[in-house]
């Protein structure tokens, strides 16, 4: 990992911005590719997601859309203790989203005159699993619980076929699915997955979604960017990050594994370590070196370490430490601080917040009743992680009788006139007027 000495620095909002680690030429590639895929599904279809199969996945003529037959399967083939494992997950984020639906609220204006603010529901939405480097059950239920929980009537899911599998759909996904009684189930991966689900694909019975939601790698985001406008998106969750600010007083050796746990996500995940000690920064590079070389995914979480997104942030304090930490809003942020309880309100941009160096990220990705799917490249700054609110709409319903619209019967024509609409206010004296 390298190093990014921001110490004896003044520095402007700009230049934090500008000091955050990120792999820019990236992500610009991904969007680019990704907008072309997710042309190529709205134009040709099926025919596309076939040639996008053989050439991303290396699957031919499988089923793309999954026969109820195989999530069958792949239930009565998971293996209880995963089983009960997905079961008691389903419960704890089935808790945690159940708190995100906002009760219809009444304001009374005046007498005969209400705003009720209600929260819809989308009628359909699309969630996306992926399934290239990592089987990710977890994340069928960080997805389809919240939406059902906000009441929606379809949701379908997609997620890449496995060459392993014979094109199918990884069983565990399937299995996870069958739990939550999903049987709309695509055998779709990447980009184009995203434009199946925005454009629809009538050959294959796959009907247009209203929301769309789901982690993936930098092309999936690029493609919800691509897809923006014409159907609802949950936050661009790319490849993963995660951020560690620490004091001299953290455990080098939990740092490190935190930082390798999600950097084994893909070569393009992005591990931070923000800190005022150059001691604690010594050792958790040693520690990550030592934890990298040891653990499976060696070389994918080598390559993440070594990439452009990922470093080691030398700072004076932990003022400046909080400072760069909202300015690169990163998607999980630890803090393992003598005081991270109290110092928590001052890190205000992040996807989700992990207190207390017995609150890893690897918590949160699994079993802590969190969501999982949160927004990546900064956008924590202004968006949201997946939630129930994900799938719902805000409504105003507006209700006046006679009396309350002649309370301002005046009002609303004087402004008429002055925005020269006066159409809007012979709608109000035609009320009045025989």
């Amino acid at each position: 990992m390298r190093t990014i000495d921001l110490r004896g620095r003044e520095l402007s909002a700009a230049d934090m911005l500008a000091a955050v680690p990120r792999a820019t030429q990236a992500r610009a590639e991904a969007l680019d590719t990704a907008a072309r895929i997710v042309d190529d599904v709205r134009e040709r279809g099926e025919e596309a997601l076939r040639e996008q199969a053989e050439r991303f996945d290396g699957v031919v003529g499988h089923d793309l859309r999954v026969p109820a037959g195989h999530i069958e399967e792949a239930l009565a083939g998971l293996d209880p203790e995963v089983r009960a494992a997905l079961d008691e997950a389903i419960r704890r984020v089935r808790i945690a989203s159940a708190a995100q639906v906002p009760a219809s609220q009444v304001t009374r204006i005046g007498a005969g005159a209400t705003i009720t603010q209600r929260w819809q529901p989308v009628h359909r939405a699309g969630v996306y699993i992926p399934g290239g480097k990592a089987v990710y059950p977890s994340s069928v239920i960080m997805n389809v619980v919240p939406a059902q929980v906000a009441g929606v009537e379809q949701i379908a899911l997609a997620s890449p076929p496995q060459r392993e599998q014979g094109g199918r759909v990884h069983p565990t996904i399937l299995a996870a699915a069958g739990l939550l009684g999903i049987t709309e189930v695509y055998a779709v991966g990447g980009a184009g997955a995203i434009g199946a689900f925005a454009y629809g694909v009538a050959d294959i019975g796959l009907d247009p979604v209203d929301v769309l939601s789901g982690p993936g790698n930098n092309y999936v985001a690029s493609a919800k960017r691509a897809v923006a406008g014409v159907v609802g998106t949950d936050s661009e969750a790319g490849a993963t990050e995660i951020l560690v600010v620490a004091d001299a007083e953290a455990d080098p050796r939990l740092i490190a594994a935190d930082l390798v746990s999600q950097a084994e996500h893909d070569e393009q995940a992005s591990a931070v370590l923000v800190t005022d000690s150059a001691e604690l920064a010594d050792r958790v590079a040693e520690e990550v070196r030592t934890q990298a070389a040891a653990t499976r995914h060696t070389v994918r979480v080598a390559a993440a370490l070594d990439g452009p997104q990922s470093a080691i942030v030398l700072v004076d304090d932990r003022a400046m430490a909080a400072a760069f930490s909202n300015a690169y809003a990163p998607e999980h942020l630890e803090l393992h601080l003598t005081d991270a309880e109290a110092a928590a309100s001052s890190f205000t941009s992040a996807g989700a917040v992990f207190v207390g160096d017995q609150t890893p990220v690897s918590l949160g990705d699994y079993m802590a009743g969190s969501n999982h799917v949160l927004p990546t490249g900064g956008q924590a700054r202004y968006a949201p992680g997946l939630g129930a609110y994900t799938f719902l709409r805000p409504q105003q319903v507006v209700a006046y009788d006679r009396a309350a619209l002649a309370e301002v019967r005046a009002g609303v024509v004087a402004l008429a006139e002055t925005e020269v609409l006066p159409a809007h206010g012979e709608a109000i004296e035609a009320r009045f007027t025989a």
